[in-house]
């Protein structure tokens, strides 16, 4: 149970925040595709694994991100100087400490405000799919965790499909990850 825990939330984790990285950089098209989603998640696990030999956290895609897709940044390129300059910046981490952690706010306000552009797509008319777009816009800063949001969203949806008599409507794959986010929401109180 705590491996399906571990690979549940790193799994959401990564799929929020590459749709919401793709959806910027224009990656997902008219009809929500994700060109080259497979490459992502496949560097995204290598980078888990690796980071487990290493004994690291999991290294995964950060929503920051957004601002170097903001300023141009499409290929992979921009994550590599930002790398470089990172490396460069071992030296100067003494002088950076001196910075309070309140001067980042600025930067993250307006990672955050990027992200919100892409709320004017949900169909906000339509109480099916505005109420667990609602749902997970809430939990995720909430609960400080994307898969939580993502996971309510996944629950919300499936329990107004099954209300509203829309079943039909709903994949297998769809229904599978609700039970899997209900187990997951369920972990806690069984231990």
């Amino acid at each position: 149970m705590v491996i399906f825990s571990v690979m549940l939330s790193d799994f959401f984790d990564t799929m929020g925040t590459a749709v919401a990285l793709g959806q910027k950089a224009g990656f997902i098209d008219r009809e929500g595709k994700f060109r080259g989603v497979h490459r992502v998640l496949l560097v995204d696990s290598l980078g888990a694994i690796f980071g487990g030999f290493c004994n690291a956290s999991s290294n995964t895609l950060y929503i920051e991100s957004a601002a170097g897709i903001g300023e141009g940044g499409r290929t992979g390129l921009t994550a590599v100087f930002v790398g470089l300059f990172f490396i460069s910046a071992i030296l100067l981490s003494p002088v950076a400490s001196v910075i309070p952690a309140e001067a980042t706010a600025p930067s993250l306000i307006l990672v955050g405000l990027m992200m919100m552009t892409i709320i004017q797509d949900i169909p906000w008319t339509s109480y099916e799919e505005a109420i667990p777009a609602f749902v997970t816009l809430l939990l995720m800063p909430f609960t400080y965790s994307i898969t939580n949001g993502i996971g309510a969203g996944f629950i919300a949806y499936t329990l107004l499909k099954i209300a509203s008599g829309s079943v039909r409507e709903l994949h297998p794959l769809l229904l599978l990850a609700a039970i899997a986010f209900v187990v997951y929401f369920c972990l806690p109180i069984a231990w």
